[in-house]
């Protein structure tokens, strides 16, 4: 997905030089605030100065080599590797590098990761740069991760039951049905044999020399790239690679790095699979290229990957209007030219999720859209709206260039090195693309679909469920769809667009009193028809404002029997839109201008959430103004919200793991008259009453001065005057007593379970261990020390049930207590494991908590807590996303804003004592245990 993922790179890059006048041969430059280099050994590095977040840096060490590379007796040890490197190297045996790592507040798996593909194998360590200590250390990490594992027969063995676990993960009905089309995607190419995760036979049986000599073969300088990005010295940086890089040589009769190919065949292959587990029903087609990808490296190269992109974008904007139409024959559907799952072959590919019976019609409406283009291509005014759209988003990343995550830019780097993907920055992409834009061809974009539709070297797949009474695609009416004539195809039909977001006229209200809160930052203004907004500008993004519209009330409000009709008829109001305009209508009107707003209907709150640009606010505003007043009635409309939604939760239940929950939560909410299932099905389909549900809504929403109105972003305070006096003051209201939060009483089965349910054919199972209750009364202290109970507890059973027992792939606890809409604890153990070891690895998981609940959490142990939460709040307090998550908490339980700078304290304030005692207190009650088991053979 190569052009998809160049506009990723336009998103997210950074600030770089001018651009100028553009030749069409003229090369692509390089972004000149990052400084490369290579080593003599063949070592590529990329190292850049970022101050977001500050004081950390993001280390990357990119191999270029996966499984593709591994020998036939290797297969799986590309990946297999990758565990080993966590696994004991010179400078940190055995698991002293996860612990050093923990210890400085990186946690492993969430900040500390890598993975394996069949080209390439990645390692990723964020790091504070604020200690030279650390910052040394890892440098060391990463030089012992590409050069010193150390690989003893004792840690080998005990990491083949993870990876053999982590195999296990990978079963299931999406496995089977891919091992039958894979060698068809793959014809007669080295990829169709060597997925990463290997065979499950050599896991179990291969010898040390084959995973140690796959190390030596291909962890070597000219493979590699160090990536350094964060709140750093460049110099300095750039010295600590030399030092820790520079010595190691390459092998002596290096093996070659060869390419290997996907080669071109005659025939339209199809695929027609199902599988009594599969939960959903999809189609693919690819037209394969013949030709291996061709690199961009001039600026012709950019121009033609930009028309490529505004084919996809026009193409699939008419394929978006398809779906929002009445009976649509897929959930979602799309189509666009890009990678084919490997770096040497690219293809143009469409892609729909539908419902089991309707594949047939969202091929021939995937193939018939393709045709379309490619017999009258697309209009001028399609691409006007396409080439708004791109420069809107293209304009918000400019406009945040000195605000992009160092992550953003790691990412870019590594596709430079890898598949050698321009990296120009964002002034020159910002510039080149506008000058660009302007001369893309209608003509060229237009002829692309007769160069990417074909004849030959095609594949369709069909996944789906198997079940009785479905009848199964046949290869000839498959065939009889991609091979249609379009003889009888017609021209796409542009609709007008609209003039307006609102059909009525506004009459402004007025702010009638404000307020200043400097401990906090925060403006409040009180308006005429009794509503409140509460915003708080800040910087830490250029171009974003977020909103929320809260009010207590919600569902609970309703009777059992209402509530069983609108529960999951609600959730379908928005798919009617606004003010007399249909999905499709508004969709076209916002081209080029970047706001949203979304509604929702809990048991205990009406929500509204948005988003915009600063200077698209005042849409986000009429858009929240006409959710309140003006929501359309359309009954097709919910009948294809129905429809999609059956689509992707009909087969949901066939899915062991789902399967699993539902059963589980049918058990505990037994005694609840409201619990209607985990999702819709035919029956609370039947049962949803639309109008019941519209009319609730217009009640919910019938009152702003219940509401409170917040805003956090790059705020003007003259516009927010200005909008919420308009558009929030002017709101129907009634002034009086506020609504309040209901609790109904209604609660989770009490007392101690066991619930074993089976369901799946293959070797797996998933453990779940649950306490939950009421305390006497929320304590805040003891909210944080049950969080941190989770994750040190999650530090114990990776340790014994992942690296001492092998057991495991991944294990996680976690606690919470609440306080609305009434006081409540909550805490889970999860992990997926094999079904022989399920009653051990529960007795072990049980036996650690049992530990803490004796003794005590080690100091080391909450330290590697407290190190991490310390560095997550240092980045999120200067993100709106969680000041907004503070605003919705405090509205909720009242507590005070400010607060949310008592975070740091509160966290070092924390000892093993407080640990223990919410232990003590709330982990030696009754408790369920919840196993997903195998069906019993019969």
């Amino acid at each position: 997905m190569k052009h998809l993922r160049l506009w990723m790179f336009l998103v997210a890059a950074p600030l770089l030089g001018t651009a100028q006048d553009l030749q069409g041969d003229s090369p692509i430059p390089l972004d000149p605030d990052v400084r490369t280099g290579k080593l003599k050994n063949g070592l590529t590095y990329y190292i850049r100065k970022n101050n977001k977040p500050e004081d950390k840096v993001d280390l990357r060490l990119v191999i270029n080599a996966g499984s593709i590379l591994e020998n036939d007796d290797q297969q799986g040890l590309a990946h297999f590797m990758e565990h080993m490197c966590f696994n004991g190297t010179k400078n940190f045996p055995k698991n002293k590098l996860v612990d050093y790592l923990q210890s400085i507040g990186v946690k492993f798996g969430q900040h500390l990761n890598a993975y394996t593909s069949f080209d390439e194998t990645v390692y990723f360590l964020p790091i504070p740069s604020d200690d030279p200590e650390k910052l040394e250390k890892g440098f060391s990490i990463i030089e012992d991760w590409a050069f010193n594992a150390v690989l003893t027969p004792e840690e080998i063995d005990k990491e083949r039951g993870v990876v053999l676990e982590e195999y296990r993960l990978g079963l299931g009905a999406d496995d089977r049905m891919m091992k039958q089309f894979m060698p068809k995607v793959m014809y007669k190419s080295h990829y169709a044999n060597r997925m990463p995760i290997g065979k499950k036979e050599i896991l179990e049986n291969f010898t040390y020399d084959k995973i140690t000599s796959f190390y030596k073969d291909w962890y070597r300088p000219d493979l590699m790239a160090v990536i350094v990005v964060g709140d750093i010295d460049v110099d300095e940086m750039e010295k600590k690679v030399k030092k820790h890089f520079s010595s190691y040589k390459n092998p002596k009769n290096e093996r070659p790095r060869k390419v290997f190919d996907v080669p071109n065949h005659e025939e339209t292959f199809v695929c027609i699979e199902t599988d009594k587990e599969a939960s959903g029903s999809q189609v693919q087609v690819l037209y394969k290229d013949y030709t291996e990808p061709k690199k961009m490296v001039t600026v012709n190269d950019y121009k033609e990957s930009l028309e490529r992109s505004l084919f996809a974008t026009m193409l699939n904007n008419r394929l978006e209007e398809i779906r929002n139409s009445p009976n649509p024959p897929f959930t979602f559907g799309y189509s666009y030219h890009g990678g084919a799952m490997v770096r040497s072959k690219e293809a143009y590919m469409s892609f729909a999720m539908t419902s089991e019976d309707k594949q047939l019609d969202a091929l021939k409406v995937l193939v018939e859209e393709s045709e379309r283009v490619r017999k009258y291509g697309f209009s001028q005014n399609e691409l006007e709206r396409a080439k708004t759209e791109r420069l809107a988003y293209l304009e918000k990343s400019y406009n945040e260039r000195d605000k992009t995550y160092s992550s953003r830019f790691v990412g870019e780097y590594q596709s430079h090195f890898l598949e050698k993907e321009p990296m120009p920055g964002i002034e020159w992409e910002y510039n080149a693309t506008k000058e660009l834009l302007d001369k893309a061809s209608l003509e060229n974009i237009n002829a692309l679909a007769g160069k990417y539709l074909k004849k030959d070297n095609r594949v369709v797949i069909f996944t789906g469920p198997e079940k009785e009474g479905l009848k199964k695609p046949t290869e000839k009416e498959i065939l009889s769809i991609i091979d249609m004539s379009a003889d009888n195809i017609t021209p796409y039909e542009d609709k007008e667009i609209a003039s307006s977001l609102l059909r009525n006229e506004v009459t402004p209200g007025s702010v009638v009193k404000k307020e200043q809160d400097d401990e906090v930052g925060t403006t409040t203004l009180y308006l005429s028809n009794g509503a409140k907004v509460v915003y708080k500008k800040t910087d830490f993004k250029n171009d974003e404002i977020i909103m929320k519209a809260i009010s207590f009330g919600g569902n609970n409000l309703y009777s059992n029997e209402e509530y069983k009709k609108i529960q999951f008829a609600m959730n379908g109001l928005n798919e009617a839109g606004f003010s007399g305009l249909n999905l499709n209508d508004i969709n076209k009107f916002m081209t080029g201008k970047i706001a949203r707003v979304s509604t929702f209907v809990g048991g205990t709150t009406e929500q509204m959430d948005g988003s915009c640009t600063p200077k698209d606010m005042e849409y986000m505003m009429q858009m929240m103004y006409a959710y309140f007043t003006d929501l359309n009635y359309d009954e097709e409309a919910f009948n294809s919200y129905k429809q999609k939604q059956s689509a992707f939760f009909d087969n949901m239940a066939s899915q062991p793991s789902f399967y699993f929950q539902q059963e589980l939560y049918s058990f505990l909410y037994k005694d609840n008259p409201r619990f209607n299932g985990i999702i819709p099905t035919k029956e609370t389909w039947a049962e949803a009453d639309y109008k019941l549900a519209y009319d609730k809504y217009k009640e919910r929403f019938a009152n702003a001065a219940d509401f409170e109105f917040y805003f956090v972003g790059n705020i003007d305070d003259a516009k927010m005057e200005e909008y919420a006096a308009k558009y929030i003051a002017s709101l129907p209201a009634v002034k009086g007593e506020k609504e309040k939060m209901t609790d109904l009483g209604f609660r989770l089965l009490s007392g101690e379970h066991k619930k074993v349910v089976n369901k799946g054919t293959d070797p797996k199972s998933t453990v779940r261990i649950m306490f939950y209750g009421e305390p006497t009364k929320y304590d805040a202290n003891e909210a944080l020390a049950m969080r941190a109970l989770g994750e040190v507890l999650t530090i114990k059973l990776l340790e014994e049930l992942r690296e001492n027992e092998s057991g495991v792939y991944g294990v996680n606890a976690s606690g919470s207590i609440g306080k609305v809409p009434y006081a409540w604890y909550s805490f889970n153990i999860g992990f997926p494991c094999g079904p022989e070891n399920a009653e051990k690895l529960t007795e072990s998981a049980l036996r650690e908590l049992d530990k803490i609940i004796a003794n005590g959490p080690e100091e080391k142990d909450l330290n590697k807590f407290k190190e991490g939460e310390l560095l997550d709040y240092k980045k999120k307090i200067k993100e709106n996303s969680y000041w907004m998550s503070y605003f919705n908490w405090c509205f909720n339980t009242g507590d005070d804003l400010s607060d949310i700078f008592k975070v740091e304290s509160k966290i070092n304030a924390l000892t093993t004592k407080d640990l223990q005692a919410v232990a003590k207190k709330y982990l030696t009650k009754d408790k369920v245990v919840a196993m997903l088991m195998p069906e019993e053979a019969n």
